[in-house]
């Protein structure tokens, strides 16, 4: 049986909250829920265009069913959704996730990974796993990536929302995991059209769909620190086509210029201002 909604998510989901307030949630907890970034036209736009984007994405070869991840093909997972349609693309640059990527991983950062998971009846849980646990190996001191799901469907325990172990942001080193996590997960809530701001090192898992009819789909903006490489190379997933049409902030994001995993200019060229704590 789902446990009761924890204290962090009733207080997450507490309407007309500041951004300030949303970012203390963000450092305590490991996450944060802002409810009513997206409008219902746009979430009912979206989401068409998620769907027509898994048909593309089979048609051109890549399966959305994984068998690594997922124990069956209820779980329908679409990645390089950057390709696939530019709502996405406008999407990975909204301003609101944009400022909470700027205030926990700072303004040096990459887009790492832009993917969709849809899990309709039937869907299982993948393995538990931290974001940034996949991209570095540790140890994990800092925010150094997070991810930015955007809820195209009201996300509950019984539809597969993501579940996640409580203040597991606080972990270090894979080994200080403890052994009864997945029994002690607390499931994500919110509506239809709010993002849910997750720091790369808290531990979580897809849920189950335990429901008859109804689908949960999420759509995930990973960004890291720019000097951790990116989950995927967009130089050979994005067509020479979309590639043409990105502004050069969008280049910069995901990586597509020569330079790379370099200091900023202010910073080479005014070494006095070195912090020199570590």
């Amino acid at each position: 049986m789902e446990k009761p909604i924890s204290t962090e998510i009733q207080r997450s989901l507490v309407k007309n909250r500041t951004f300030d307030e949303h970012f203390d949630d963000l450092e305590a907890n490991g996450f944060c829920v802002v409810e009513n970034v997206l409008t219902a036209n746009e979430v009912s736009g979206i989401r068409k265009k998620l769907l027509l984007a898994a048909t593309e994405s089979n048609r051109r070869g890549v399966p959305t069913h994984i068998p690594s991840l997922d124990p069956n093909d209820a779980n329908v997972r679409v990645f390089n959704l950057l390709d696939l349609d530019p709502v996405f693309l406008e999407l990975m640059e909204r301003p609101k996730a944009i400022q909470f990527v700027k205030a926990l991983v700072g303004d040096d950062f990459i887009v790492s990974n832009f993917t969709a998971n849809i899990a309709r009846p039937g869907a299982q849980s993948m393995h538990a796993h931290s974001d940034l646990g996949i991209v570095f190996p540790g140890p994990w001191l800092k925010p150094w990536s997070m991810n930015v799901l955007w809820c195209l469907d009201d996300v509950h325990h019984d539809n597969g929302a993501t579940r996640y172990l409580p203040n597991s942001h606080k972990i270090t080193r894979a080994k200080d995991v403890p052994t009864d996590m997945l029994d002690n997960m607390q499931s994500f809530n919110a509506k239809a059209g709010s993002i849910i701001i997750m720091d790369g090192r808290l531990w979580h898992t897809s849920g189950e769909n335990v429901t008859e009819n109804e689908e949960r789909a999420i759509v995930f903006g990973y960004y890291s620190a720019a000097f951790l490489r990116p989950q995927v190379n967009w130089n050979v997933l994005l067509a020479e086509s979309t590639q043409r049409n990105l502004s050069p902030q969008t280049r910069r994001w995901l990586g597509l210029n020569g330079t790379a995993n370099m200091l900023s200019v202010d910073f080479v060229e005014r070494p006095d201002q070195l912090s020199t704590q570590e």
